[in-house]
């Protein structure tokens, strides 16, 4: 199975807001699924007027997710929290996640997806020093796939939550460029 990724157009919106309304995602995502909103909140990084960038993710050509990676410095507000937390390196960035095909859920296709784009990350972004992915506690399925990613917990941390339903309780996870010769 290969996973691989592009970066999200318009024509992906209807996709990604079913993504949205299966209720394994909108639990943690916590975000409105109509047409409207959907080309609200992911046309900017589509159209390149974001600087994040939202990546279709494909298994074996078949669209099943979605990943959004940034670098921390271009969201300040965001970074601000996370460094009142915990150290934040320059050029730190950060990636978000989800598998939003309910039958490829719990398969290990999560952990596959965080371990190739934080491989891919290196190369496509080589001012990049850390990845860091804040995630709710409670969120066991996400924190487990980081950590068979080989990310490293290394606080927990009082962050705002995506969903106003949930506390502030949040791990943090980080890996670091590897050392290379």
């Amino acid at each position: 199975m290969t996973i691989t990724w592009r970066r999200l157009g318009a024509p992906d919106f209807p996709q990604l807001g079913q993504w949205l309304a299966q209720p394994h995602v909108a639990r943690w995502w916590n975000h409105e699924t109509s047409p409207e909103a959907v080309a609200r909140d992911f046309g900017p990084a589509a159209r390149g007027e974001d600087p994040s960038e939202d990546l279709l993710v494909l298994l074996d050509g078949r669209p099943i997710g979605l990943v959004q990676r940034c670098r921390l410095a271009d969201f300040p507000d965001y970074e601000a929290e996370l460094a009142a937390e915990l150290d934040v390196p320059d050029g730190a960035m950060s990636i978000d996640y989800l598998i939003g095909e309910p039958d490829l859920v719990g398969r290990g296709h999560g952990t596959r997806l965080i371990r190739a784009i934080v491989g891919a990350t290196w190369t496509d972004h080589p001012e990049a020093t850390a990845i860091i992915v804040p995630v709710h506690t409670a969120n066991r399925p996400s924190w487990r796939a980081l950590e068979k990613a080989g990310l490293h917990r290394i606080a927990e941390a009082s962050l705002e939550p995506d969903n106003p339903i949930d506390d502030r309780a949040h791990y943090v996870y980080r890996i670091d460029r590897p050392d290379t010769p």
